[in-house]
């Protein structure tokens, strides 16, 4: 039986982890490429968003792509509104520094230049690994169950805060 204290740093490790992936999140709804590249391995993470996004065999080329589409502006508005919420996460710890991951996304996307809406639902599979002291996603799949786009309504309008 794992004791009082390998109990605690297994439900540190895994809140840790939960940590991680809402910073990667909320980088992604705030448009922050730095942070969202600093949720990733320094080296050699495998990134898999499927045929829409592509498969990338190192996080620096999927934060590149991140960057042109989510600082995409137009007029000098931002014109690609993301919203990520994940939940019903699986986290399963392999050792004291690796784990897998398992959590369903509710993803929505207003896209002003094409004005449409987008609203999916994806899993996302995630390997984490401890790196310089901290948790960081090794490996993500991720797999789209299924997606309504539609056109945005004529007069709609959109507030936003980004700078």
């Amino acid at each position: 039986m794992p004791t009082l204290e390998e109990r605690i740093a297994r439900l540190e490790a895994i809140e840790e982890i939960k940590a991680l992936k809402h910073r990667y999140l909320r980088a992604c709804d705030a448009k922050r490429p730095d942070e969202f590249r600093d949720c990733f391995v320094a080296e050699g993470a495998t990134i898999d968003y499927g045929p829409q996004v592509g498969r990338f065999e190192d996080a620096d080329g999927i934060a590149e792509v991140f960057a042109r589409i989510a600082l995409l502006r137009v007029d000098d508005r931002i014109v690609i509104l993301d919203m990520h919420h994940a939940v019903h996460p699986e986290i399963s710890l392999l050792s004291g520094t690796e784990a897998t991951g398992s959590w369903t996304l509710r993803f929505r996307q207003v896209n002003l230049v094409d004005r449409t809406e987008r609203v999916s639902a994806i899993e996302y599979a995630d390997r984490y690994v401890v790196e310089d002291g901290a948790w960081r996603i090794a490996n993500c799949v991720v797999t789209v169950l299924w997606t309504l786009a539609k056109p945005l309504p004529e007069g709609f309008a959109i507030t936003e805060s980004f700078s």
